[in-house]
């Protein structure tokens, strides 16, 4: 699929004026840390390339390995990194891209929201032509979530992050309830079920905020298919109105009513993550979240995962819904786009980099033995040899069945509509406002 939107007209000082909303994504899951690097990590030197990427395993140390295999090799054209947690990062690229002054390499989500706002600024170039061994590398439906108009602006560089229901299988049991879930009335069905065992249905980190949009995302989905959210972007009047729309709302209100996550959960975070940790220590059965807390859950408690505790599986269904049950939500990946502020010959590094590097074998082994979902083709062989097979080869395949793709959403907006996405789907899950009224504040963001 190619992610068409209507197109920003901003000028620079806007663009350095833009607050990052950038959530639901690996590094929003990762704690707080201080910067670090190497190869010049302060700053490039003159004619190398730049880049910043995010702390947290597997990929940091992918991509710490990649770096410095590529400096050693090219001692006249380096690479100079810096790593940096994700509100650390959000914070500095912030500022280097208002002042013109961004690394070469310029992480992201894909090409929506705050990269469509980079190219209307003229801050990051095209990469038609000039990347396709990078891209041949890559699943096509994951590649495409880099162009812009039809126009590759960035390139996949980590782990597919699918969201789905992670659950704990000792609980399961001791509720007697049946996994997968495969429809929304079976998971209301199951609610009290795991009351009378004393366990929260579902883990929630309502204070983080974005773990909420996963909620949405999917029964927006489930009702109304991809259009639901597709009219938004594409502006159209009274979208966030629709009746798919109000409908999902009601259910997310349906299902809190029910108590159907933690006590507090909105005073939840997932930086900490807490909202793991009530699931592997049998305080919560379930949990809504991107492939990234599997290896989230592996380094917190190996034990749970390699005793063969922890299980997936999709979003359920929703009866008289018109979505496809094979959509998923989530990440496609991140993606490196190049600075336009950049010099011929750091541009050029960069390329070559991509074209070299990025996602080749060395990369993708890296992925999967941390637990990872390589975006490649022909990985399923290196998945089913890995030690986390089970987890790996179902996420790899929901890539691979899935019709849509939906990245999420406070991604695809804008900066300011995404904050008022998420401050008023707090307020939704709290109960203060009617999903009328969440539609009526959303509709005045709608271009």
């Amino acid at each position: 699929m190619i992610w068409q939107r209507k197109r920003l007209t901003l000028a620079l000082a806007v663009v350095g004026a833009l607050s990052l909303v950038l959530a639901g994504c690996s590094g929003s899951n990762q704690p707080a840390g201080t910067a670090s690097g190497g190869a010049g990590a302060t700053g490039a030197a003159a004619g190398s390339a730049s880049v910043w990427f995010l702390s947290g395993q597997p990929k940091e140390g992918m991509f710490t390995k990649s770096y410095d295999a590529w400096n050693a090799a090219n001692p006249n054209r380096q690479i100079a990194y810096e790593v940096y947690a994700n509100d650390a990062y959000k914070e500095k690229i912030r500022t280097a891209i208002g002042a013109g002054e961004a690394p070469t390499l310029v992480w992201s989500w894909g090409a929506f929201g705050v990269v469509d706002e980079y190219v209307a600024a003229k801050q990051i170039i095209s990469l038609d032509g000039k990347v396709d061994q990078a891209l041949s590398r890559v699943l096509p439906s994951v590649a495409d979530a880099g162009k812009l108009d039809g126009v590759q602006v960035a390139v996949p560089n980590g782990d597919a992050q699918p969201v789905m229901l992670f659950y704990n299988k000792d609980l399961f049991k001791q509720a007697g309830v049946e996994a997968p879930i495969k429809t929304w009335d079976d998971l209301l069905a199951a609610i009290p079920k795991f009351k009378a065992i004393g366990v929260a249905p579902f883990s929630l980190a309502g204070g983080s905020k974005w773990p909420d949009l996963m909620w949405l995302e999917y029964l927006a989905d489930r009702i109304g298919g991809p259009g639901t959210f597709n009219d938004v972007v594409a502006g159209k009047a009274n979208a966030w109105s629709s009746p798919a729309m109000l409908d999902a709302l009601t259910h997310i209100q349906d299902l809190v009513k029910a108590d159907g996550f933690q006590s507090g959960f909105t005073s939840t975070a997932a930086d900490s993550h807490a909202d793991v940790a009530l699931v592997y220590s049998g305080k919560a059965a379930m949990i809504l979240q991107g492939s990234w807390v599997y290896g989230t859950f592996k380094a917190d408690t190996p034990d749970f995962v390699s005793g063969g505790k922890l299980g997936s599986f999709p979003f359920p269904a929703v009866s008289g819904g018109t979505g496809d049950p094979s959509d998923i939500a989530g990440n496609p990946s991140n993606f490196f786009s190049i600075a336009a502020s950049a010099n011929a010959e750091e541009q050029q590094i960069a390329l070559d980099w991509l074209n070299q590097s990025n996602l080749d074998g060395t990369m993708v082994d890296t992925l999967i033995a941390g637990g990872g979902v390589p975006p490649v083709a022909n990985a399923l062989d290196k998945l089913k040899a890995s030690d986390d097979a089970s987890f790996l080869v179902d996420a790899y395949n929901l890539l691979l069945n899935a019709k849509h793709f939906q990245a999420s959403w406070d991604q695809v907006l804008s900066s300011t509509a995404a904050q008022e996405l998420l401050t008023n789907l707090d307020m939704i899950f709290q109960g203060q406002i009617t999903p009328q009224e969440f539609a009526d504040n959303m509709n005045k963001t709608l271009s």
